[in-house]
């Protein structure tokens, strides 16, 4: 009965929820949420440092190893799919060549202020592409792809990891970083699927009840190396993250 109870509360606040949120659903439809889109890179700067300093230790574990892939002759060549400002450059290994994609192109002057601010790496350029989409990147050109706090946004996790295997060479590897759906049990989902509506917006269409992993476990790799963990200094929503990476 309790679980019945809880099952209705949810759906009610959720609707509630959807309410709330129709006229931005409104704005969407026509054409007026672009604005937003535009601001949205100078809030996603700004919370990039707090989710840095908190998410500090987990990042360098995440990226210790990033170097064991480079090609033959030492070289590295690293893309990333939905750079943002850079939030990553300060934990890529020294001399990495570094592509960025984004498919937002106002992120550009930010990501301009972290390559400056990190000149041990070389950038070859900026191309403003969506994840599902990297048409002007070569089959199999790059060494490790990137993709942190991107899966939950995208439209289809399936063919952004089907890019990422395209371009990575044999024996390259695809790192992540994602905050996934929590367990149907818990509070954590409970809030996760009231709020996701309104989160959807504010975050740029931010999807919070995603089970990432499994779209990474049917991806194709070869090798998956995954962990579940708690980030417990964020916000409630995106605590339940999961880490780690694939090998071609």
């Amino acid at each position: 009965m309790k679980r019945k109870m809880r099952f209705c509360l949810m759906k009610l606040c959720r609707l509630l929820c959807l309410a709330l949120t129709f006229p931005l659903h409104v704005m969407e439809a026509a054409g007026l949420y672009g604005v937003y889109k535009r601001l949205f890179p100078l809030l996603a700067y700004n919370i990039t440092f707090s989710y840095n300093d908190k998410m500090h230790k987990t990042k360098r574990e995440l990226f210790r190893n990033v170097a064991k892939f480079a090609a033959d002759d030492g070289s590295l060549r690293l893309l990333e799919i939905g750079c943002g400002s850079g939030a990553n450059f300060k934990f890529y290994p020294d001399g990495c060549t570094v592509v960025c994609t984004d498919p937002n192109p106002h992120f550009e002057g930010f990501l301009r202020r972290s390559m400056k601010e990190n000149t041990h790496l070389t950038y070859e350029q900026f191309i403003v592409l969506s994840g599902e989409d990297l048409r002007t990147v070569r089959d199999e050109s790059v060494d490790v792809v990137v993709c942190t706090l991107v899966l939950c946004s995208v439209s289809s996790v399936h063919q952004v990891l089907q890019e990422a295997r395209r371009v990575l060479r044999t024996g390259g590897a695809f790192y992540f970083l994602e905050h996934v759906v929590s367990d149907p049990s818990s509070w954590t989902y409970f809030f996760q699927y009231v709020f996701e509506p309104l989160w959807y917006y504010l975050g740029d269409g931010c999807t919070i009840t995603r089970a990432t992993w499994k779209d990474l476990e049917a991806a194709g790799f070869t090798e998956l190396h995954l962990r579940h963990i708690e980030a417990p200094e964020v916000t409630l929503m995106i605590r339940p993250h999961i880490m780690g990476y694939s090998i071609k």
